[in-house]
């Protein structure tokens, strides 16, 4: 099919809802531990307790895949019944997350909404190399990198904003701030109203083949032998971009699950309060487990307030690369090397840093790194595979974002960290070993395609 080339609108239109989608990524990623911690988790029990994220994703991303590549609606399309589904299931679960009363219902609510989240996001993907030419799909996943570093900054900052504004960052033991409840609600709302908003000024392209469309519809028990199949046929660049994800996302789900308690004791020397250890039936020692609790709460809005530095310099990063590649053809192999490299250097430098305003620089580079993560390896993987079978390959792509994650949570993560020392930020210092080596796992990539689209077939 020849699709005409789309215009920086129309591209940001098709891409808009992926700002809900990154408001509930970033309240997860930035808050769910802290939640967790609130609730009486203990340090190491939080990784596990992060394990719902990927095992969601291995299960849902094929299967929405799968089937959005075997939708068609005349007025809905392929893909935004899927946008729609997961929008409102997300929403809900946001605004329900922090009124969590017990830690196994937040840990059950994480479940919910990252399920939710995936139903959404994957087709999110394929819609790029649905609707645009092969020439636009650097730029077209890039400018979704643009709003999702949008996202990432304006959700990581909601706690401490509303903090700001002056609502409560205390709360009685085991109850979760106010500040965090009002976060999560206009995240829920701005996740829903970010989806309406694409699925409204977004149309899709039929089925090149409406017959032969029809006819794969009505077989009858093909997605599990179509998911083997099309694992066993994987393209061998396929498989190399996998080894890249895989130590890229172990990085990031260690950031997810542990920046938080590693972060509060290493940098702001506030650690979560242990309740067992101070006497609640004695006044003064419980004005100071509330004194502890609050400084806590106020140093995890700082740490999320950090974090969100790493959507804005992905912003940047992705708006760089916008104007780049809507005029010129970028050599994605080294692009995504160089990014990793400077990300992983950016967790490195958590440990040695003298005071928490160089967390800024340190976000910095952990942003070049997910802006690229977000756009290189599907640029490269859309130019390397049958794009008849994109929403199917990019679920099956999505298993090389959970295995590492699932490996990570279930010891993966408390094993690498503790083979440096007990000390939690050391866990940072393994993500950025992890970026690094992915980084340098680019190397193997050779397929001219994925490298730099050249309708000529050259390299630059």
């Amino acid at each position: 099919m020849n699709k005409r080339k789309l215009s920086f609108w129309e591209i940001w239109n098709m891409s808009f809802g992926f700002l809900g989608i990154q408001f509930g990524f970033a309240l997860q990623g930035g808050f769910m531990s802290r939640i967790f911690q609130t609730l009486g988790a203990e340090k190491d029990a939080i990784p596990l307790l992060w394990i719902a994220a990927p095992l969601t994703g291995l299960l849902v991303q094929p299967i929405i895949g799968y089937l959005s590549d075997r939708t068609w609606s005349p007025r809905w399309g392929r893909r935004r019944p899927y946008f729609l589904i997961g929008a409102v299931l997300s929403s809900i679960a946001l605004f329900l997350v922090p009124h969590s009363p017990a830690l196994w219902v937040a840990a059950g609510f994480l479940w919910i909404l990252d399920a939710s989240i995936n139903i959404s996001m994957e087709p999110f993907r394929a819609l790029v190399a649905d609707k645009l030419p092969e020439s636009q799909r650097s730029y077209g996943f890039v400018t979704q990198t643009l709003i999702i570093g949008i996202g990432t900054w304006v959700a990581s900052n909601l706690p401490w904003m509303i903090s700001q504004m002056g609502v409560s960052d205390a709360a009685p033991n085991g109850v979760i701030p106010m500040s965090v409840k009002i976060a999560f609600a206009i995240g829920a709302f701005v996740f829903l109203a970010s989806i309406l908003y694409t699925v409204f000024t977004t149309s899709e392209y039929p089925p090149e083949d409406m017959e032969e469309f029809e006819r794969e519809k009505k077989k009858k028990n093909q997605f599990i032998p179509d998911i083997l199949n099309n694992i066993g046929s994987m393209p061998l660049t396929m498989k190399k971009l996998g080894l890249i994800q895989f130590f890229s996302w172990f990085a990031f789900f260690t950031m997810w699950s542990l920046a938080n308690p590693a972060l509060t004791e290493h940098v702001f020397s506030t650690p979560a309060p242990i309740e067992s250890t101070f006497n609640m039936d004695v006044p003064e020692s419980a004005a100071a487990f509330e004194k502890a609790n609050t400084a806590f709460q106020k140093s995890s809005n700082e740490v999320g307030r950090y974090m969100g530095t790493y959507g804005l310099s992905s912003m940047a990063f992705a708006l760089i690369l916008t104007f780049y590649t809507s005029r010129k053809r970028i050599n994605r192999k080294w692009v995504h090397l160089g990014s990793l490299v400077l990300g992983g250097l950016g967790f490195i430098s958590m440990y040695f840093i003298p005071s928490p305003e160089w967390l800024f620089l340190s976000f910095t580079l952990v942003g070049f790194a997910w802006g690229s993560i977000l756009s290189m390896p599907y640029a490269m993987l859309s130019s390397a595979v049958d794009p008849k079978k994109m929403g199917v390959i990019m679920g099956i792509f999505n298993m090389f974002i959970v295995i590492p994650q699932i490996i990570a949570a279930v010891g993966g993560v408390n094993f690498a960290y503790k083979l440096i020392g007990n000390e939690t930020i050391n866990a940072m210092l393994v993500a950025g070993i992890s970026l690094i080596i992915a980084g340098m796992c680019n190397l193997l990539i050779v397929n001219k395609d994925a490298i730099t689209y050249n309708p000529k077939g050259e390299v630059e």
